[in-house]
């Protein structure tokens, strides 16, 4: 078990090129590639600006790169080709909620998340972006150079994850009485157990009924995090992930949810990938591809 102290210690306040900060960069990085891929799944036109502005100590690649043999060296690819498909799954399961009438959006620990920017969204829709003072302040800044503004009405909410942030949404405006859907990408791994439990049980009491939500779902951190191969993209990416990711035992989250009254179906990325006409790598199927992508319905 992991107190609060000890969380607290290893996820201080963080910008864009630190600690959890910088794995948000890493994934804009993969989000880049992706769009510049000739058979890329995405199209994220500010993905490469963040990482172009926050010039990480490690060079972190926004193109495509040639592939200079079959080892597992090829760790951008490799990225991308998840990246794009997490994020294209995602981007429908925005779409089909908005096609059944939600309207109100919350995306937990958003990152560089620019779905507010790059997607349609039907005029009265609500976006709220949860996460760390600093990083929301870096995304604002890169994009308002550039002159982007959301394709709806988006609400930044600064608001640490251990801290209230319940509290923090219901002062932007958030309506629990109205059906949300909710998204929590890449995050469930770097919180314990408890303060998992604790998000979602969050969630839930403030889910009314018609309310989605989807989840990214790795199903064995400790396997992932001791492959050396893990290792070694971790330290081209200058983080260290085993100081970032829990590997204790939790719920399975889709299981969680319904035994508290949510159906949910659940895609294996593999899967899925392959429903988009990809063939994930060998070394993404090892490390990635038996994640769950998981979404709900409430009611």
């Amino acid at each position: 078990m992991v107190d609060d102290q000890a969380l607290a210690s290893r996820f201080e306040q963080w910008d864009v090129v630190s600690s959890v900060g910088l794995t948000a960069l890493v994934v804009a990085a993969g989000r880049a590639v992706d769009t510049h891929r000739p058979d890329g799944l995405i199209s994220d036109p500010y993905a490469e600006s963040f990482v172009a502005a926050a010039n990480p100590a490690h060079p972190l690649p926004v193109r495509p790169t040639e592939p200079k043999d079959d080892s597992e060296d090829e760790t951008w690819q490799m990225m991308s080709g998840y990246m794009g498909t997490r994020t294209k799954f995602f981007d429908e399961y925005f779409a089909a909620a908005a096609d059944r009438g939600v309207r109100q959006v919350v995306i937990l620990a958003a990152g560089l998340d620019t779905r507010a920017q790059r997607l349609d969204w039907p005029d009265g829709t609500v976006v709220y972006e949860v996460d760390q003072k600093l990083m929301i302040q870096f995304k604002d800044e890169v994009l308002e150079a550039q002159g982007v503004a959301p394709r709806c009405d988006r609400r930044a909410v600064r608001a640490d994850l251990r801290d209230d942030w319940p509290a923090a949404l219901e002062a932007a405006g958030f309506d629990a009485t109205r059906p949300t859907a909710w998204l929590t990408e890449g995050l469930l791994p770097y919180l314990p157990p408890e303060a998992q439990d604790a998000l979602c049980t969050a969630i839930d009491e403030r889910s009314a009924p018609g309310s989605e939500w989807a989840i990214e779902d790795f199903t064995n951190v400790a396997q992932q995090i001791s492959d050396p191969a893990f290792r070694r993209i971790a330290a081209t990416m200058g983080v260290d992930m085993t100081q970032l990711l829990y590997t204790d035992e939790r719920p399975d989250p889709a299981a969680w949810l319904r035994e508290r009254g949510w159906s949910t179906e659940v895609s294996v990325a593999i899967e899925v990938a392959k429903g988009y006409g990809r063939e994930l790598d060998a070394l993404t199927q090892r490390l990635n591809g038996q994640s769950y992508l998981v979404v709900a319905q409430k009611g």
